[in-house]
């Protein structure tokens, strides 16, 4: 007999681990990481949690789940990133890049091999970078040959200039062909590859006083030739490393991530600065798509965590003793597990307020801010005038008189008349911008009078548009039938706001479109492209006036009820809200959840608050 999605969800563990959601396909929804995978996973299909409509929409898909038990969080950090890539799962972040960067390899031979790479392989080697610039990459291998007489050459099958059998790379061939590193003592093979790995980890300060100490042993013992060779090593090392752009005067080894998010775009930007000894090593840029409903904490955890666990992360450098963040991750305990573990230390992960760490932070926002405003160009460019047929259709289905490329929708929302609100969503081109997106709240009107309330907003919104000389929408759409299309006419006729834009209202019912001056309505076909476009900005305008007349409320409920109750402050009421979804549903949970959520005292007082 085969279990049911309910009973598997209520038998799982109270262990950490990975769940993985799958359709009815078998195909991965989501991939995620669990401190105790009963209560994670349970969650998403409690009626009672607020959920936005991404994962609504991801839930109602889910048809099994399948778990894999770890012994710590540390654990399933790294197995869920190693399954992310595998799978690409359609409802977990997801990751651009707009290069392939360059790394050192070293190899794992009886005698390493180093030589540059854009790919990493799990073939035993270890891995140094990535380089933000070849340039740097170059550098760095040029410090190694000219310091330690290494070869640093890409030597394979496709790197052989066949005409004259030897690496392309010429300087290998200029330099180090009469002399190749290869002929070396295997001790001295070894000594010479842990001062290279030491370089290539920013270890530069101690390597330099190394060199020069055994400069002047070899001096004093009349070994000049060892000696002038041991001279132009350091001289080589010191170049390098009066190259490097110094950041801190404390010479600690840390790790900077900023993120920053375009609402236009739906994409945000991650930024990673490593810096070793006080001196700015590397730096990369990612971009994480499929981003929409989640925070500015989560798509820090993701980044980090991705940092750490994925094939970014310099294989062959040490973990950091420092991790400052620009906004702090949603829970940092996995990740300070995993650290813990690989180096055997506590290794603090912080927001800088001031000083210079904070200076470090803004200039990695800053970075992640030009890389998006380069992504938003990149994009307007590719769109440049380029309308969707579902706009252009538009115009015909509803005989208007401009190409409606902008769309500026409304819709209110109260309960029984309280806390009454509304919300303006904006499309250009056939696409949401969040970014001009606005909520109100109703001032004039009292009691559930929803055309008041269209009166309203609209008088406001236009007159500013008037008053403020900007750019009128091409179609101004209203969430509802006949009333609701009469109301905003009578509203824009007040202030005079007539011609400048077309209006139309969307009825839910049979997703009729009213127009001004026309008895019946408008059937757009049921699969055009072009009604989908209306319903899915009228259904985002619901959508965005639910949430705040939700918060407003909340808000209010609050105050009013649970912070009454002994222990329970406006956070912690704030949190039961976030995980309950209303008082209702936390005055019904039994005793265990509760406790489980808010330990055993607070738990009982709650409880026992709403039994009196």
């Amino acid at each position: 007999m085969s279990i049911s999605l309910e009973e598997k969800v209520a038998n799982l563990p109270l262990q950490p681990g990975v769940y993985q959601f799958k359709d009815k396909r078998g195909s991965y929804l989501y991939v995620g990481k669990a401190k105790k995978l009963r209560n994670r996973v349970r969650s998403y299909f409690q009626e009672s949690k607020t959920h936005d409509g991404r994962i609504r929409v991801m839930v109602s898909k889910i048809t099994d789940v399948e778990i894999i038990v770890t012994d710590s969080e540390a654990e399933a950090l790294i197995l869920e990133n190693h399954l992310i890539k595998r799978h690409h799962p359609r409802y977990n972040v997801m990751y651009r890049d707009d290069k392939s960067y360059p790394y050192i390899s070293v190899t794992s031979d009886e005698k390493p091999r180093i030589y540059p790479t854009r790919t990493v392989v799990n073939d035993g080697s270890r891995y140094y970078g990535p380089y933000d610039h070849v340039g740097h990459m170059r550098r760095m291998l040029e410090t190694i040959r000219k310091t330690f007489d290494l070869c640093t050459c890409a030597v394979s099958p496709k790197m052989i200039d066949k005409s004259k059998g030897v690496p392309r790379w010429h300087s290998c061939f200029d330099d180090y062909l009469q002399n190749c590193s290869g002929d070396w003592d295997a001790e001295e093979y070894k000594e010479t590859m842990i001062k290279v790995e030491r370089l290539l980890s920013g270890k530069t300060e101690g390597l330099m006083r190394e060199i020069k100490e055994e400069m002047e042993i070899a001096s004093d013992a009349l070994a000049f030739e060892e000696a002038a060779k041991l001279r132009d090593s350091y001289l080589s090392l010191q170049k390098y490393n009066q190259k490097m752009k110094i950041v801190d005067n404390k010479k600690v080894d840390r790790d900077l991530f900023a993120i920053d998010l375009d609402d236009e775009l739906v994409e945000a930007c991650g930024v990673m600065f490593r810096v070793r000894e006080g001196k700015l090593l590397g730096k990369f840029h990612r971009y994480l798509r499929n981003i929409e409903g989640l925070s500015r904490e989560s798509l820090m955890q993701s980044f980090v965590e991705d940092y750490y666990t994925g094939s970014y992360k310099s294989i062959g450098s040490a973990t950091p003793d420092e991790v400052y963040l620009s906004i702090e991750m949603e829970d940092d305990e996995p990740l300070k597990d995993y650290l813990w573990e690989k180096h055997g230390k506590k290794v603090p992960i912080l927001v800088p307020k001031i000083g210079e760490k904070r200076q470090l932070i803004d200039m990695a926002m800053a970075n992640a801010r030009h890389k998006l405003g380069e992504r938003l160009i990149e994009v307007q460019k590719a769109e440049k005038d380029r309308i969707p047929k579902s706009v252009t259709d538009l115009k015909q289905y509803l005989h208007l008189t401009r190409v409606p490329r902008r769309i500026e929708c409304f819709d209110n929302s109260n309960t029984m008349g309280t806390d009454p609100v509304a919300s303006m969503v904006t499309f250009v081109d056939g696409k949401p911008r969040k970014s001009e997106y606005k909520k109100f709240a109703i001032r004039s009107v009292e009691g559930p009078d929803d055309y008041a309330s269209m009166r309203e907003i609209l008088k406001r919104r236009y007159g500013k548009i008037q008053k403020e000389k900007l750019q009128p929408p091409d179609l101004i759409l209203v969430d509802g039938g006949k009333g609701q299309l009469n109301a905003a006419l009578a509203a824009l006729q007040e202030i005079n706001f007539t011609g400048h834009s077309d209006v139309a209202g969307l009825a839910k019912r049979l997703e009729e479109v009213f127009l001004p001056d026309r008895a019946d309505p408008v059937m757009i076909p049921k699969k055009s492209p072009s009604l989908k476009l209306l319903q899915m900005a009228r259904d985002e305008a619901h959508r965005f006036a639910i949430t705040y007349h939700r918060k407003k409320r909340s808000g209010r409920t609050v105050q009013t009820e649970l912070t009454k109750i002994p222990g329970i402050g406006k956070k912690k009421a704030e949190e039961l809200l976030k995980e309950f979804g209303s008082v209702k549903k936390i005055k019904e949970s039994d005793l265990e959840t509760l406790q489980d959520f808010l330990g055993r005292k607070i738990g009982m007082a709650v409880y026992s608050y709403f039994r009196r």
